[in-house]
Formats: structure tokens, C-alpha cells, sequence
């Protein structure tokens, strides 16, 4: 008997398990671009944030969820960190809709009836989705209808339980009943890696009378515990604002969950209160939701009259001048799962990279390629690329549409360059035509040539300004330089002052700057062709802020 109640225990927790990852899959995939709408407009003050947190959530019935959208927006530097706090408290607040839904339809409800159409219904639109939106639309009710059928399978194992196992007596261990059943609420969070799923669970054990409201309300404060898990893990070797929204993640739910416990006796009773005043009954999991919406609330209230001086904590203490020039600054492993912010991750990482290539080419030619000055400022190119082909490559795997499949595509033409240029340098840093001296004419033409590869340089810095459009112009004057050196080294060659094999070194030598510098052209033309110029410009300002923080 107890075998076959174990095993139905399994079987329901897997059903509710899977039920809510094709829930929050199909949700947040359908949601696509609206999410990024959202966040990218209504969350312009905390309050906003706040709101839009807590609906998005509420609809795509994960925290965690919109936890990686907001680290890919405050990555791209389309949401700022004292804004995005805000739908860090909204999204605490939406993930309580779980416990209502198990408490309002899953148990006032033929579970059923409701059921089966849905995972029905939902087979029918994921099969004739065609890669449109009824396919993951199909795959969310689908996955509620799974949620559903598995809690009633779970009311079913834990009757049996209660009356083949005495669990009641974990509620008699006295002071110690608490502090246990909030590690059992960190523990299932913990395990299943969803605050949610281990609400509906303690939920529907209270419902089946395996523990009281008292000690099931201490498992669902650690629920709220166990969830910061998942931020923690998350944000292992990623970039410092992943770091920062995780931070202020973790700190509002360990903060929210100690007032909750040290205040546990006084929520109860100002929860039986509210059910009194607007005559709600006394249903245990009605109880605990409630509970868990009051809990929640009540940090939000607390905490947000002080967000802005959360937010200075994190920038004091998280990375504010990461020195690391190889480690990614946008691209994150979270924002993978949504492609569209990931697309924009790299977009404003391929930037950055821009960025260092055409440093690390003017300081090869002012530097004369020694590479004593250039060695630390390559290798980090070098290793930061690799890093954006394997981001690019996890990305692919994740199925593109035809557009950001052009979009990636182009992003791994810049990289090329941008490799290019990077074995270019290595290459001069060996040329013995590195050390070759010129006089007279030619070196005046050698020095021109200089001065207009760094002032090609200079003007593809600023992708917003008009001179940006003169790139090709100014490539064909750059060629008008190169030849005029080139005469020059032909002329000194003949007459005697260089030596033919000294000159068809300094040749080559500048035959190969040339190359380079155009790379670096290239890299960035091809950049912008990505978005548009606007966006160009919109990252190069970011950049800007974020330098002069």
C-alpha cells in the first residue's frame, strides 16, 4: 500500500513538475517581444517596475523567468538597475498567484473537467502551430492542464500518506517545529528549483491535513528562501549587472522572508482577520496564500521607500570598476532562453569588442607594434571573441527565426574582422620591416599614412555622428595615402637609399597596417548593419555612462 502511495506521490510531482515547465516555457515564448515592450517601456520609475513585475509574472507564472529578462535588459542597458529593483518586488508578488491558483481552481473545481480539455485542447494548437504562436500558446495550456491533474494526483498520495505515515509528529518537536519546516519549504525550492512548484506542494499537503497552517506556513517563508537559489546560481561567471539583480533579488527575499518569521504569530492573525472582514472562510490553502500575498506586500512596502539607496549598496559593492577586459560586460548564459535579449547582449558586446580593436590598432601604430605594449590588450581581444563564438554558437542551438539568424550571421563577420586584425598585429610585432628607418620624404609619408589610419580610427568611434557615413571616402583616402608611401619606398629603393630587401620589407609592413586598419573598418560597418546607427549610438553612450560611473 505504501508503495503504491509513494509512487502516485512521484507521479503527481512529476505531472505538476512538468505541467509547470511547459507552463512557463510556452508563456514566456508566446509573450516573445511584448515582455521586451514591457519592461522597455513600463518601468521608467520603481512603482512601474513594480507593476509590470508582478504582471508579466503573474502571466508567465515564473519569477525566475523574469529575473533573466531583466539581467538581459540591464545588460543591453535598456533598463537601469535602480528601475529594474522594482520589478525584482513586482515579480515576488506575481509569483503568489501560484498558491491561489492551486487553492481557488485546484481545489474548487472538478480538477477533471478542467484538465483533460485543456491538455486536450493544447495538444491540438502545439500540433498545428506550424512554428507560429499557438505553438507554445498550446504548449502553456497544455502544461496547466498537466499542473492541475498532477495536484490532485498529490491530494490523492498524501490521503494515503496521513493514514499510513504519522507526519503530524513533526508538528510536536516544539521550538524546533518552525525552524524544520522552513528548511523543508528551502529544501523543496531548493530541489525542484521552483518557489511555485514547492508552494503548490506545501499547499496541497496542507489541504490534505499532513501539516497545520502554523508549521506550513513557516515551509512557505521558505519557499521564499530557497528561490534566491536559483538567482545565485544563475549569475555563477556572469557579468557584474547579472550579479547586481541577482544581489538585490536575494536581499529582498532574505530580508522579506526574517520579517515574515520574527512576525509569523502577528501575519496569521492579521490574515484570519482579512478572511473574517471580507469572508473569505477558513480553507487552509486559501489561509497560506493569502499568507504568502501579505508576506510579500509587506516587503515590498518596507523596502520600497528605500530603493534607491539599495541600489548604491550594489554599485559600491559589485564590481564597479571590473578591470577583467576579457570577461563579457552584456553577455550572460541567462539571457540565453530569451533570444531576442540575447541578440541584443550581443549586439552591445560586439561593440565593446569594436571598441578594443581599434584601440588595440592605434596603440600598435603609435606603439610601432611592440607588443611588450600590446601583448595584455590582444590576448584580451582575442579571448573575449572566443567567448562570443561560443555565446553565438549556444544561441543557434536555441532555434532562430530567418532575421536573427541574419543578424548572428553578420555578428560572426565582425568577429573575423575583428580576429584579424588581432593576428595582423601579431604578425607586424614579428615583421623585420618593423625596425627598418626612412628619412626625408618617405618618412614625412610614413607618418602621414599614421595620421590618417588613426583618424579613420577615430571617426568610426562615433557611429551617431555624420561624419560615420564618410568611412568609405575617408578608406579611399587612406589608399591615396598607402600609394604615396609606396612611391616613396619604390623611389628610395632605386636610388640606392634602401636596400631592395629592406624596402620590400617596409612594403609589406605597410602593405599589412593597411589591411589591418580596413579590417577594423569593416568590423564596424558591419556592426551597425546589425540594428541601426541609432542603436549604435544608443550602446556607445551606455558605454559612455557606465565608464563614468
Amino acid at each position: 500500500m505504501t508503495t503504491s502511495i509513494l509512487l502516485a506521490f512521484f507521479g503527481g510531482l512529476g505531472l505538476f513538475l512538468l505541467g509547470m515547465r511547459m507552463m512557463t516555457s510556452g508563456l514566456s515564448l508566446a509573450a516573445g517581444r511584448h515582455l521586451r515592450k514591457i519592461l522597455g517601456k513600463w518601468t521608467k520609475t520603481p512603482l512601474r517596475g513594480l507593476f509590470s513585475g508582478f504582471m508579466i509574472t503573474a502571466l508567465v507564472q515564473s519569477s525566475s523567468a523574469v529575473t533573466v529578462a531583466v539581467i538581459g535588459f540591464v545588460n543591453a542597458g535598456l533598463l537601469k538597475l535602480s528601475h529594474s529593483v522594482g520589478v525584482i518586488y513586482g515579480s515576488n508578488i506575481g509569483t503568489t498567484v501560484t498558491g491561489w491558483l492551486v487553492a481557488v481552481v485546484g481545489l474548487y473545481v472538478d480538477v477533471k473537467v478542467l484538465a483533460l480539455p485543456l491538455i486536450g485542447f493544447g495538444a491540438v494548437l502545439h500540433l498545428t502551430g506550424n512554428d507560429t504562436r499557438r505553438e507554445p500558446l498550446g504548449d502553456a495550456m497544455a502544461g496547466f492542464g498537466l499542473f492541475f491533474l498532477g495536484i490532485e494526483v498529490l491530494q490523492s498520495a498524501f490521503h494515503g500518506l496521513e493514514a499510513g505515515i504519522d507526519i503530524t509528529s513533526l508538528a510536536s518537536m516544539g521550538a524546533w517545529t518552525i525552524p524544520v519546516f522552513l528548511a523543508v519549504g528551502t529544501g523543496l525550492t531548493f530541489l525542484m528549483q521552483s518557489s511555485s512548484a514547492a508552494m503548490a506542494l506545501v499547499l496541497t499537503a496542507a489541504l490534505s491535513g499532513i501539516i497545520d497552517v502554523n508549521t506550513a506556513a513557516a515551509a512557505v517563508i521558505g519557499t521564499n528562501i530557497g528561490t534566491t537559489s536559483t538567482a545565485a546560481f544563475s549569475v555563477l561567471g556572469a557579468t557584474t549587472g547579472a550579479k547586481k539583480v541577482a544581489a538585490a533579488h536575494i536581499i529582498f527575499n532574505l530580508v522579506t522572508a526574517l520579517v515574515a518569521l520574527l512576525s509569523l504569530p502577528f501575519m496569521l492573525k492579521l490574515v484570519d482577520f482579512i478572511q473574517v472582514s471580507l469572508h473569505m472562510g477558513h480553507d487552509p490553502a486559501m489561509t497560506l496564500a493569502l499568507f504568502h500575498t501579505t508576506f510579500n506586500i509587506i516587503g515590498v512596502i518596507l523596502f520600497l521607500p528605500f530603493s534607491r539607496i539599495l541600489v548604491h549598496f550594489l554599485d559600491r559593492t559589485i564590481g564597479r570598476r571590473e578591470l577583467e577586459l576579457s570577461k563579457p560586460k552584456y553577455l550572460d548564459k541567462n539571457v540565453l532562453s530569451q533570444p531576442h535579449l540575447a541578440l541584443d547582449a550581443l549586439f552591445m558586446e560586439l561593440g565593446r569588442t569594436g571598441d578594443m580593436t581599434r584601440n588595440l590598432v592605434r596603440n600598435a601604430i603609435r606603439a610601432d607594434f611592440r607588443m611588450n605594449a600590446l601583448n595584455n590588450e590582444r590576448q584580451a581581444l582575442d579571448g573575449l571573441v572566443l567567448t562570443i563564438r561560443a555565446f553565438t554558437t549556444k544561441l543557434q542551438e536555441a532555434g532562430m527565426t530567418e532575421n536573427a539568424s541574419q543578424m548572428l550571421t553578420s555578428g560572426l563577420r565582425v568577429t573575423q574582422y575583428e580576429m584579424a586584425v588581432s593576428e595582423i598585429i601579431r604578425e607586424l610585432s614579428r615583421s623585420p620591416g618593423r625596425d627598418i628607418k626612412t628619412h626625408g620624404k618617405t618618412m614625412t609619408a610614413e607618418e602621414d599614412f599614421k595620421n590618417a589610419c588613426i583618424h579613420l580610427l577615430n571617426m568610426a568611434d562615433a557611429p551617431c555622428m555624420p561624419e560615420f557615413d564618410e568611412l568609405q571616402s575617408l578608406l579611399i583616402e587612406l589608399g591615396q595615402s598607402y600609394q604615396t608611401l609606396k612611391l616613396e619606398l619604390l623611389r628610395d629603393g632605386t636610388e640606392g637609399k634602401l636596400e631592395m630587401e629592406d624596402m620590400a620589407h617596409r612594403l609589406e609592413f605597410f602593405s599589412r597596417t593597411r589591411r589591418m586598419v580596413e579590417q577594423a573598418i569593416k568590423a564596424v560597418t558591419h556592426w551597425v548593419s546589425m540594428k541601426d546607427s541609432g542603436m549604435a549610438c544608443e550602446s556607445r553612450s551606455h558605454d559612455a555612462e557606465h565608464e563614468a560611473a
